[in-house]
Parts: C-alpha cells; sequence; structure tokens
C-alpha cells in the first residue's frame, strides 16, 4: 500500500482514475451507499474537463458570479455550494487546493474521480472496449485494478470491474492500511 503524503492526510484519498466512459460515476454512485451504510463519512471531488455550472442563469447565484463575484456561496437549511472563478482559466485545479477546502471533520475518507495526473493512492478502472491504454506502468500510486478483462502481468490486485463487493473490499482495505499508518 502507498504511503505517499495524502495517504497520511486526515482523512485520506483514494481515487478512482480511467480514461473517460470507463464508468467512475457509475461505480461511484453505485459504491456510496454501501459505504455510507457501513457508517463511513464520504467526501467527493470530481475532476472536470470542460466548463461547467451548477446554477442556471436564471437563477441569483449564477447572476451575481457573472456579475463579478469571485466566490460565490449560496445556502440553504439543507446544503450550501460554493463557487470560485479562478484567475486563470486554462490552469488546471490542484487537487491538494481543493481537499484544503473540504471540513476534515466531516470525512473519513475522500474518494477523487480523476485528477489520474496527480500522486496519491489509485485503483485503476479499465474497460476493454474503449481501446485505451492501461495506466497503471506508468503511475506508482495506481496500488489496484478493476477491469473488465484481465490485466497484462501485474502485482497489483485485481478485480473485476463489475464486482461491487470486491471494488468495496479494495476500498475498505485501502482505508484500514491508511488508518494503521497514522
Amino acid at each position: 500500500m502507498n504511503t505517499r503524503p495524502f495517504v497520511q492526510q486526515r482523512p485520506p484519498l483514494l481515487g478512482f482514475a480511467a480514461w473517460s466512459g470507463t464508468g467512475k460515476t457509475t461505480l461511484l454512485t453505485a459504491l456510496l451507499p454501501r459505504l455510507r451504510a457501513r457508517g463511513l463519512r464520504l467526501a467527493c471531488i470530481k475532476h472536470a474537463h470542460h466548463a461547467f455550472d451548477v446554477d442556471h442563469p436564471q437563477k441569483d447565484s449564477y447572476r451575481l458570479r457573472h456579475a463579478g463575484a469571485e466566490q460565490m456561496l449560496i445556502a440553504s437549511d439543507q446544503r450550501w455550494a460554493l463557487m470560485v472563478e479562478t484567475p486563470e482559466p486554462s490552469s488546471a485545479p490542484r487537487l491538494a487546493d481543493l481537499v484544503a477546502q473540504l471540513d476534515s471533520q466531516r470525512a473519513d475518507l475522500i474518494l477523487v474521480e480523476g485528477f489520474k495526473a496527480e500522486r496519491f493512492p489509485k485503483i485503476e478502472l479499465h474497460r476493454a472496449e474503449l481501446d485505451r491504454p492501461w495506466l497503471y506502468p506508468d503511475d506508482p500510486d495506481i496500488f489496484a485494478l478493476a477491469s473488465d478483462v484481465a490485466p497484462p502481468s501485474t502485482a497489483h490486485p485485481w478485480v473485476h470491474l463489475n464486482d461491487l463487493d470486491a471494488i468495496e473490499q479494495l476500498v475498505l482495505d485501502f482505508l484500514q492500511a491508511a488508518r494503521s499508518a497514522v
């Protein structure tokens, strides 16, 4: 198990790295309720490869942000969201900066979708029909593989991409190892 700085941070980070179209979001939406049922408090960070918006042009928060608010926090009695405009739109966000925005006291584990070029522990998801190369040979932070075909020779643990029980166990084993590393 990797012991990179992100693992030793509290709460630990665990990434799911894959090419677009592999099913990262689908997997996480199935995995999150199972982990919550175990009593885990989870935070997620998702990398988007394009411009996105969570408000709509008709909403006040959208109008205020587009009028010049570089930070726009909208809140209700049920949730709040913070939108921050980046000063240099061409620069990709750094994972460490995003993690710093989370309330670490309210999470046992941070699950990260994407950010495959950053250095932190990851499970690679691989779908053969996409005909994309494996990531693990070039990424020393990938410690396990979940795919619909057996990987080429590797020392990494491998589970089937559709075996949610096995993927859940990989996450739980990672969390136990991260907690022990403290």
